[in-house]
């Protein structure tokens, strides 16, 4: 069941062995998957991949972030995954509302309690091939033991979109059918989007092998697979693994109630509050129960077709024949092309099932790693500084050291520190998931998302002495930085592009100007921006708080103001804040225009703007002292 996802429960309970190694999909030599909220952090790396039972994590839409860096996963065997779409809301996204978001949850979501939490449709850092490519980059880099997949929703084309995500160097494809359901759904998502698997999948398994791509990848299908017959056409249609989702959740005690969304789930299964949790009548045996009777179909299935494994079965669809039913509503439906025998790829699906994991191939954080000096910092907790060229092929870089260091010690473990100097133009994902201890430094330029995913730590982007433009208008880093961060400082001596700290939920940054989108769906941190942004600022901003410098008086035009309200720097707590914000990015990135504002503090304060969610209104850094709340109140409306 999916943890911080739109319908879990709050630790610890049975309901949670249904997830785990003693009970779960491991005792019959499956895999479980956490949602979109990462794992559960309390349960011990000790306890090994097979007993937790994590052994897939997602990276989607919602932007959670730091699941990368998470204790548990980097250097264990699991799968990562990139949710392109699910079969029950494809492309629409979803939404968990606050009533459900329970400490626990939010503490999981990176957010606050009560605040609804929302998985944005698009991906912001995937608006191409090439965008998904780095993606799947950025997880073999901080994980070079872990498979990465990609889902998509069955749907006419799928064939093309898979072939392109085989070549972006997925380890795994996912075909969602639109049977399949999900809490976040709307209702008419999950009666219209997306098509049914049979035809994704077999598109799919036909193209590859037109393509020369089928033993890339392995192909996993899941959206209605409810017994094991499902099983042997997904099989005999090219399907390598299986999921189960809403019939595994059925043999536990799920009703299909539909009404995940409200909190009153009758059986406990989606619902926080603790009279209906009572009522849970999920235990691990039914759960190994159905997949043992589902494997006992397959073993049956196989029999009759004088098979001995499914591997013989894969990709041999010529055993499969279309019904003869005689209804009008089908009689001029032709599945020829789903039937249609494109031969079979070079190897079995067991052979590709046990490839070893893409590589990204020699990189800068292979060397990095090789340093005896950060060798002693990761292992022995010692203090490292390091200084090094970098140019724009150097990709993602910190990323795997960032892995290193979460392997051995956690999210918070690391008691050393390594500060890397770079100078040159940095590539795509510059201090993706950095670890907390990592203390890194740009002089230079870098390109998109900078910061993304980082849990911790400290990046530092400045301009060379020998740059001949003025830093604080020049934009030296790229789109979609800081997205889905759940920690660390970032401070650039210069703007950001597009979508700056889209989804983040912890960071601080300082910046001296970015493009549209700033602060979308952000839903903790801070952001002091010292110079112009561009429109849209903080659409769906849900949490944290944003500090924008308004000169001219243009920025008021460019707030998003359906959730968050505008206000000055009112509030000791706030000025305090932000004036340490300042100092801090002065100190670190030697910003001229900081140095002036700090010079002429008196004068720059009223000229900033403070953007506040509901969830913010309250805290010490938003909330104005008695005698000023009412004009306060009167300029936000």
């Amino acid at each position: 069941m999916p943890r911080g996802d739109r319908h879990c429960h709050e630790p610890p309970g049975r309901e949670e062995q249904l997830g785990r190694g003693r009970g779960g999909p491991h005792a019959v030599g499956g895999a479980g998957g956490c949602g979109r909220g990462g794992a559960v952090a309390h349960v011990p790396a000790s306890q090994g991949a097979e007993d937790r039972g994590q052994g897939h994590k997602r990276d989607q839409a919602g932007g959670v972030g730091a699941v990368w860096s998470d204790p548990d996963v980097p250097g264990e065997r699991g799968s990562g995954g990139d949710q392109g779409g699910a079969g029950g809301e494809a492309g629409e996204g979803g939404q968990l509302p606050g009533k459900k978001v329970s400490p626990y949850i939010a503490q999981l979501r990176n957010s606050k309690p009560g605040v609804p939490l929302i998985s944005p449709p698009p991906h912001h850092d995937i608006y191409s091939i090439e965008d998904l490519a780095q993606l799947i980059f950025d997880l073999h880099q901080v994980n070079p033991a872990a498979k990465v997949s990609v889902k998509l929703v069955a749907e006419a084309g799928i064939g093309t979109v898979a072939s392109g995500v085989a070549k972006a160097n997925a380890d795994i494809i996912q075909i969602s059918g639109h049977d399949g359901g999900t809490g976040a759904s709307p209702i008419s998502s999950i009666k219209h989007a997306g098509g049914p698997w049979e035809m994704g999948l077999s598109e799919t398994h036909q193209t590859l092998l037109a393509n020369g791509l089928r033993d890339r990848v392995v192909l996993r299908v899941d959206g209605g697979i409810k017994c094991g017959n499902d099983v042997l056409v997904a099989a005999a249609m090219g399907a390598d693994e299986f999921g189960f989702g809403s019939l595994a959740m059925i043999a536990t005690g799920c009703i299909m109630a539909r009404i995940c969304h409200t909190n009153n789930c009758p059986v406990g299964v989606a619902s926080q509050r603790e009279e209906l949790r009572a009522r849970f009548p999920g235990v691990p045996a039914d759960l190994v129960n159905f997949f043992v009777f589902v494997a006992e179909e397959v073993r049956v299935g196989l029999a009759s077709l004088g098979m001995s494994s499914l591997d013989e079965l894969v990709g041999h669809v010529d055993v499969l024949k279309a019904r003869d039913v005689a209804l009008a509503k089908t009689s001029s439906i032709d599945l020829s092309y789903l039937l249609t025998y494109p031969g079979l790829s070079e190897l079995s699906s067991s052979a590709r099932i046990a490839q070893e994991v893409h590589s990204n191939g020699p990189m800068l954080d292979d060397a990095l790693l090789r340093n005896p000096s950060v060798i002693a910092a990761i292992e022995q907790g010692k203090v490292v500084q390091l200084a090094t060229p970098i140019v724009n092929t150097d990709r993602s870089t910190c990323g795997r050291v960032s892995g290193a260091i979460a392997k051995r010690h956690g999210d918070s473990g690391f008691t050393g520190a390594i500060g890397i100097t770079f100078k040159g133009s940095a590539g795509q994902s510059f201090g993706c998931f950095l670890a907390g201890g990592m203390n890194i430094r740009l002089i230079g330029e870098a390109n998109d998302y900078v910061g993304k995913g980082m849990a911790g730590g400290q990046i530092v982007v400045v301009p060379s002495k020998a740059a001949t433009f003025e830093a604080e208008t020049a934009t030296i880093i790229g789109n979609t930085c800081l997205y889905g961060a759940t920690g660390g400082r970032l401070f650039v001596r210069g703007c950001a592009g597009e979508r700056f700290a889209v989804r983040n939920s912890n960071a601080q940054a300082v910046l001296e100007g970015a493009g549209d989108h700033c602060c979308e769906y952000m839903t903790g941190g801070t952001v002091v921006a010292l110079g112009k942004v561009g429109r849209n600022v903080a659409a769906g901003m849900t949490g944290g708080i944003g500090y924008f410098l308004d000169e001219d008086d243009t920025f008021s035009p460019k707030v998003n103001r359906e959730i968050v309200a505008m206000q000055r720097v009112v509030s000791p707590g706030g000025q305090e804040q932000l004036k340490s914000l300042i100092q801090q990015h002065a100190e670190l990135t030697g910003s001229a225009k900081a140095a002036t504002i700090l010079a002429e503090w008196d004068k720059y304060l009223p000229l900033f703007w403070q953007l506040v969610p509901p969830s913010e209104a309250n805290s010490p850094e938003a909330k104005a002292p008695a005698a000023e709340e009412e004009p306060v109140a009167a300029l936000a409306a």
